[in-house]
């Protein structure tokens, strides 16, 4: 073999405008410049700078504004600061020479010319208030896996015989029953005989029935005789058992599988077969309740009944002794018993969610009790399901039942996919449009709208959604309608354009710094031509005010700021307020809107504890203790100017949208995003409570994709 150099490849990846116009570019965290809409590289802003994409934090504080600020905080006659007073103090007099040249100058072109040559003065622009953040430059334009809307084009394979299969049965598709002239047990598929039968339906878990093997058929054999015993021990003559009535057409299994809780709810009664309890009635039970159908199979019957294998007996069973006997979280198990045994009915997205917590925590054929299913394989797409016997999203089919809608079966989707579409299915509900606002102890790197807790310890009936869900990506992502977007600013502070309330004082003494050159001048002028007197005194004049000039322009910037331009900034690290302050508002001296730390909006917040709501100075140590520990270089400040509010909060990367998506408590729900211009979607990094007012000031946007 021939020994070569290593070859070192730069990985690059290629993106799409709105124009679709394609760029090239690497790996880096990019984000779509909200004035342009072209894919930049991001540059962020950091309290300890690391790496060529972070700089040091700076801001567009007018220098005017600045030097004034600083000959007025110290004395020229401290030390040797005399020679830097005089030298800044020379260039702030400049300053108001140059200022007061460009005003003349605006104000003669303006009389004399029908352009407005102001809105060529950079600075001017950069200030503008619109009255709006920033706002998101970018939509999704990919198609949809799968829609909302019929009208909609889903490129998600459809499954044989799929379209022909009801979600909802009157009865079941297979019955076994007794023939009384042959004394023999046969399966039945005349619709108007079974109609008129009663039958049992039977529980059971596998394991207790067969085990994988040589002798697994005539275990299974074994099985069935017992059921049939005990079915006619109950004076019955037809029973349901999957063992033996599911189909083996895809169209058959779908419509005996996921159609099953329509078996249950018409079913007589419902038998659990349990094991043999002399390995243990605690453990046949517990085993039999970690499986993910015997919830709705239990909680959908009319009546229950029981059975050991090694045992006669077949015993009466209520809702609450299941409980009791089988389900190991017994808090949230019994509130569902009790809202379906009609003792203390729930609200019915509370019973959903439920459910949900519950039947997620079981054990499917493809997965044990408790264990989250592997991230989605795209290769997989079109494949038959993990198992020949069960469909990756054997959850959500066995969670559906409870739902007034249910979805078509597929077996080439996920958990998630399938999730997606019962959710859009009932749009009442609205489950996946409320997981979206919630702020999961962890964020999955796909996916990413899902969850099954919330930091802010809501739950799904708290949150009130503004946005819809138009459907789910290949990816998984969900591509979300109705939603208000704004773009974070992460490369410095800008310059915050702002308006004060009118003061006739502080105009006219605003004025007079303008005024030290021109009487200075004018002196020395009538020195040179008439009275010596007059000019001396007007020089005395000027010389005066050009002291004190940077103290009353200081003065004249210090009215109370009534608005403030809208933007979002970011900062990587924790900044504390009084740095925030002078960044933002360096030349208002007194009277510009304090900023403070958010009570209760995100995961560091620590509400005040005294007469008037307001957040505590202790989180900003809280927050630079979590940035000194494990989670250094993950902790980061976001400040709103529209509120005056501080965040801060931890993200995997810095979030370069904010997205407005819903309410709760009182406080909106903002989603804090990063951008993957790659494939056109944006991440969640955290979610944020913050004013419902601020989301007035951000535009309103097109399709985004969250995933």
């Amino acid at each position: 073999m021939r020994w070569q150099l290593p070859v070192t490849r730069n990985e690059t990846i290629t993106c799409y405008d709105d124009l679709r116009k394609p760029k090239t570019h690497g790996t880096e965290q990019r984000y779509v410049s909200p004035t342009t809409g072209v894919c930049r590289k991001l540059v962020v802003q950091a309290v300890t700078p690391l790496g060529k994409s972070e700089v040091a934090i700076s801001d567009h504080i007018n220098q005017a504004s600045r030097t004034a600020i600083w000959l007025t905080d110290n004395s020229p006659f401290r030390g040797w600061n005399i020679f830097k007073w005089i030298v800044l103090w020379s260039w702030f007099t400049s300053l108001l020479t140059v200022k007061l040249s460009w005003s003349v100058g605006s104000v003669l072109a303006q009389i004399f010319a029908s352009t407005d040559i102001m809105d060529d003065i950079g600075e001017d622009k950069e200030v503008y208030d619109t009255g709006y953040y920033k706002p998101y430059a970018r939509r999704f334009r990919g198609q949809l896996w799968a829609a909302r809307s019929p009208m909609e084009y889903s490129s998600r394979t459809i499954e044989e015989g799929e379209m022909d299969v009801p979600t909802h049965t009157l009865h079941p598709r297979l019955l076994i029953i007794r023939d009384p002239v042959q004394n023999e047990w046969v399966p039945c598929a005349d619709c108007d005989i079974i109609i008129h039968t009663k039958f049992i339906a039977i529980s059971y878990r596998a394991i207790d029935a067969y085990t994988q093997g040589p002798d697994q058929e005539s275990e299974k054999a074994q099985f069935i005789e017992e059921v049939r015993a005990a079915v006619l021990g109950q004076k019955c003559d037809a029973y349901w058992l999957d063992l033996e009535c599911l189909g083996d057409t895809p169209s058959e299994k779908n419509m005996d599988l996921y159609c099953m809780a329509d078996v249950y709810r018409g079913a007589e009664v419902t038998m659990i077969m349990l094991g043999k309890s002399a390995l243990g009635e605690n453990e046949c039970w517990r085993g039999w309740g970690e499986r993910v159908w015997t919830m709705p199979e239990a909680l959908l019957s009319p009546r229950l009944c029981y059975k050991f294998r090694d045992r006669e007996a077949v015993m009466p069973l209520s809702l609450f002794e299941l409980a009791k006997l089988a389900y190991t979280n017994y808090d949230i198990e019994q509130a569902i018993v009790n809202a379906y045994s009609g003792k203390n009915p729930l609200e019915r997205l509370e019973r959903l969610t439920l459910l949900k917590a519950a039947i997620w925590r079981r054990g499917t054929a493809a997965l044990a009790p408790g264990v989250t299913p592997p991230p989605r394989n795209l290769d997989m797409i079109g494949e038959k399901s993990i198992t020949s016997e069960a469909c990756k999203a054997e959850r959500v089919y066995a969670l559906m039942g409870f739902f007034e809608h249910r979805i078509q079966p597929n077996h080439s989707e996920d958990d998630l996919h399938a999730l997606a579409r019962l959710s859009m299915a009932n749009d009442n509900d609205r489950i996946a449009e409320r997981m979206i606002s919630m702020l999961p102890s962890t964020i999955t790197k796909t996916a990413c709208w899902y969850s099954d807790d919330d930091i802010y310890r809501a739950n799904l009936r708290d949150i009130l959604p503004v946005i819809q869900v138009a459907g789910v990506t290949e990816n998984g992502a969900l591509v979300v309608d109705g939603c208000r977007a704004a773009a974070i600013r992460w490369k410095d502070f800008p310059e915050v354009a702002f308006a004060t309330t009118d003061s006739l004082r502080r105009n006219i003494i605003g004025f007079v710094p303008y005024l030290s050159w021109p009487t200075l001048i004018i002196g020395l002028g009538i020195i040179a031509t008439s009275s010596r007197v007059g000019g001396i005194t007007l020089v005395v004049i000027g010389i005066v005010l050009l002291f004190i000039s940077p103290r009353l322009f200081v003065f004249h910037q210090s009215g109370r700021i009534t608005r403030a331009q809208p933007w979002f900034i970011g900062v990587k690290g924790v900044i504390s307020i009084t740095d925030v302050e002078r960044h933002l508002y360096g030349a208002a001296r007194g009277h510009f809107p304090r900023m403070s730390l958010t009570p209760s909006g995100s995961q560091f917040s620590v509400p005040e504890r005294s007469t008037e709501r307001g957040g505590s100075l202790k989180q900003y140590d809280d927050a630079k203790l979590a940035d000194s520990g494990q989670d250094a270089g993950h902790i980061y400040t976001l400040i709103d100017t529209c509120s005056s509010t501080m965040y801060y909060f931890r993200a995997e990367r810095p979030p370069t949208v904010c997205i407005f998506v819903g309410r709760e408590g009182g406080l909106g729900r903002f989603v804090l995003c990063s951008e993957r211009c790659d494939i056109n979607e944006l991440h969640k990094e955290s979610v944020l409570r913050m004013p419902t007012k601020i989301s007035e000031k951000m535009e309103a946007c097109e399709w985004i994709a969250l995933g």
